[in-house]
């Protein structure tokens, strides 16, 4: 349901277009005063207002000047669309209005069928900037799939093949390997890459908050706290591409849900009449053994056929380490450009040593090294072996249970680090991997285990 603010100092205007909306099932806010208008903005999302020239308490456009922010030809990433109303419309006042960003110019009477008319189109424009901006970040943030080995390259040429159909792809990999970066590939490449990719690691999401995360909800069923509604991933994601991570660690009653909107193409949001229908591709990942969580009762069978439609696998990174030169010269870059040293260099001895390391945490522990090392020498200009944490040094390696020396730290912080990874490592050691069961025993919510395991570089397999 989309929420349209009212802003007119006519109470019977007020009155009569909420309810000639509400009837369109819009969600409807309504007020006489510019300040109290700019408050309510602050406070909740609007997809679209219609505003008064004239206000008792200030004028209309310097508010929509207010909406739009500086640059109306590149307005705030959540502004809504604005149509301007007035009873003493001039050529000039709509000229003036249009050149601060409103988005059309309606006179007094209102035409029913015109205002209508225009609310939709604003409305449609407003969700097409919003994915377009998300769009243009994603892809400013993401890079290529990269490696020359032969595993990446057979998974380019998959990605090729398969991307440009409207199949739904399970991707498998551990912890790290790069799952995300695949499915922005794919995405990428395929008829819909010009529309919105959405992400939701189902792992990181608390059970009570799920559903809505997927779904959303409306008419208030998200809390007193909450906005009155609130668009899901598969909403959002309509025309583009749904990326599930860790689709493995959703609950059986969660799977349901997500099987229904897959088979019917169309879902309830939580407190919801009216089903909402949508067009998505469903590309899932996980770091599990599904056949075997399937044989545990932990995952649905059916919904592992419906998402098993085209099998990725990302192989990890100790399986392809010819490939660690060329990532650590991507990450060099990334990370000397956003810390204003873009002409660092590391030698082949300090590659090599990054090759004999077993890289449990995978493609992202490796990026992680990368940043702490350019963070802890700050005025390197190549990187050897000395520069390179304890852990990466070690050719044995640390397992689970086996206690550091102090010297072997050149930081407190490599200290921290290298017991709390330790020591989560035996929690999950004891828990059989249950990451469930290892965040209750070590007192933290399940999704900050997840942020924490993230961090570490650690993965559910090690």
């Amino acid at each position: 349901m989309n929420h349209v603010l009212i802003v007119d100092d006519e109470a019977d205007i007020r009155d009569s277009l909420e309810a000639i909306l509400r009837e369109e099932d819009y969600a409807v806010t309504t007020t006489g005063s510019a300040t109290e208008a700019l408050a309510l903005l602050r406070d909740a999302p609007y997809e679209a207002v219609l505003l008064d020239i004239w206000l008792p308490d200030g004028d209309g456009l310097d508010v929509l000047k207010t909406i739009k922010g500086a640059n109306p030809t590149e307005p705030l990433a959540d502004s809504p669309e604005v149509i301007m109303i007035s009873g003493h419309g001039t050529i000039e006042a709509a000229v003036r209005a249009t050149k601060l960003g409103a988005y059309d110019f309606l006179e007094k009477p209102l035409s029913l069928d015109r205002t209508l008319l225009v609310l939709r189109n604003a409305i449609k424009a407003h969700h097409l900037r919003e994915d377009n901006q998300e769009f243009a970040r994603q892809l400013a943030s993401k890079g290529p799939v990269t490696g020359q080995s032969v595993p990446m390259k057979a998974l380019r040429q998959q990605i090729k093949l398969m991307a440009p159909t409207n199949g739904r792809v399970l991707i498998y990999g551990e912890s790290g390997t790069g799952k995300e970066l695949i499915a922005r590939a794919m995405h990428a490449e395929s008829l819909r890459r010009e529309r919105v990719f959405v992400e939701l690691n189902c792992a990181a999401i608390p059970e009570d908050f799920i559903e809505t995360e997927l779904f959303g909800y409306r008419h208030g069923a998200g809390g007193p706290t909450q906005p009155a509604e609130k668009r899901g991933t598969f909403e959002r994601a309509d025309g583009g591409t749904l990326f599930l991570d860790e689709v493995g660690d959703m609950s059986l009653k969660t799977q349901a849900k997500v099987l229904r909107a897959l088979d019917e193409q169309r879902f309830y949001p939580v407190g919801a009449s009216t089903p909402v229908h949508i067009d998505a591709r469903v590309i899932a990942a996980t770091n599990k053994d599904l056949e075997e969580e399937i044989s545990r009762g932990n995952f649905r069978e059916d919904l592992f056929y419906r998402l098993n439609v085209i099998p990725f696998f990302v192989p990890p990174l100790r399986d392809r380490k010819e490939d660690i030169p060329l990532l650590v010269k991507e990450f060099l870059q990334e990370f000397g450009a956003q810390y204003g040293r873009p002409r660092v260099e590391i030698s082949d001895s300090a590659i090599t040593q990054l090759k004999t390391y077993h890289w449990p945490g995978n493609v992202r522990e490796l990026r992680n090294v990368i940043e702490r090392v350019l963070i802890l020498n700050p005025k390197a200009t190549r990187l050897e072996p000395k520069h390179l944490p304890m852990l990466v040094q070690r050719t044995d390696g640390l397992t689970p249970g086996r206690s550091a020396n102090r010297e072997e730290f050149a930081t407190l912080l490599q200290a921290r680090e290298a017991y709390e990874r330790d020591y989560i490592l035996k929690e999950l050691d004891r828990s059989h991997g249950n990451v469930t069961r290892a965040a209750e025993a070590l007192g933290l919510e399940r999704s900050h285990l997840y942020r924490k395991m993230k961090a570490l570089g650690i993965s559910i397999g090690e």
